[in-house]
């Protein structure tokens, strides 16, 4: 994909500082700064290979449709643009069977604080050698790049996805099950989605004594903790939520208890940021952030 006129918009250092934004489905952009918009569109599918390429702007809805015609689907939330996923970092409910959205990404084009477009990664794992620079720019919010175009990494629909309900305990359901996709818990019920083949998928939902459902529990909207997949016990009495089990995630109706980062930790993102941006060019104002 030629991403030139792209890496023309965002400019250099001297064209100062420069936001970029999709949908606004996750947020993103900066009031007040020049805004870009990188390109959309699918370039090709390599079903064979289990691998599609597209433009950043690509929306997830239109991308997951495309690769359900070849029997194929992507681990990304299913909002908004495919770039805005990668750049939030943050992974939908299935993260427990389909992996953290950092695993997606293969390779990816984006114009740097100067303006010149860098490539990162390969089209295969097994191309990918020295620093892996795809899983620092997931969730990096375009604080060290803006990305243009990519390469996902794509996995098979399954044959069955169904979600189920329980009253029991979420540990002992997940210890009941093989490899459940998504076990989330609001303190009182558990949800569980089973995907495979049809007779697997059943004889796990009668082995564990679930009730199929139409669809997982909405998600509180507030905020977005993140726990030590043993702590989430603890979360009665904080107010409404929805934990994901064995990821540690919680979406949760209350904002999130401040974290301190360990002094280390803000020292080695903020050099990472002077090297990728040393006048604070890109996004300025938006913290460097992985989920």
């Amino acid at each position: 994909m030629d991403l030139a006129a792209f890496a023309q918009e965002v400019g250099g250092v001297a064209d100062g500082p420069v936001t970029i934004t999709g949908t606004s489905s996750r947020g993103g952009g900066v009031p007040g700064v020049r805004c870009v918009e990188a390109p959309g569109g699918i370039e090709w599918i390599q079903a064979d290979e289990m691998i599609v390429s597209c433009g950043a702007a690509t929306l997830v809805e239109h991308l997951d449709a495309e690769l359900r015609a070849v029997g194929q689907c992507v681990a990304l939330p299913p909002a908004g643009t495919v770039g805005g996923a990668l750049a939030v970092g943050q992974s939908g409910v299935r993260r427990l069977g389909y992996g953290p959205v950092r695993d997606v990404l293969l390779q990816a084009h984006y114009v740097g604080a100067a303006g010149s477009i860098v490539k990162a990664g390969g089209p295969t794992v097994k191309n990918v050698s020295g620093f892996d620079l795809c899983r620092l720019l997931v969730g990096s919010r375009g604080t060290l790049g803006f990305i243009g175009a990519v390469i996902l990494r794509t996995r098979p629909l399954a044959a069955a996805s169904q979600w189920y309900t329980t009253d029991a305990d979420p540990w002992s359901t997940h210890a009941l099950l093989y490899r459940p996709v998504s076990v989330l818990w609001d303190g009182v019920t558990t949800w569980v989605l089973l995907e495979g083949h049809p007779d697997d998928v059943g004889e796990q939902a009668a082995k564990a004594g679930l009730a199929a459902v139409s669809a997982p529990p909405p998600l509180p909207a507030v905020s977005r903790w993140s726990r030590k997949p043993g702590d989430l016990r603890a979360l009665g009495g904080t107010g409404r939520f929805v934990a994901e089990i064995g990821v540690g995630i919680v979406h949760h109706s209350q904002p999130a208890p401040p974290r301190s980062l360990e002094p280390a930790a803000v020292a080695l993102h903020q050099r990472i940021k002077r090297q990728f941006d040393p006048t604070g060019r890109l996004n300025p104002g938006v913290e460097l952030h992985h989920v």
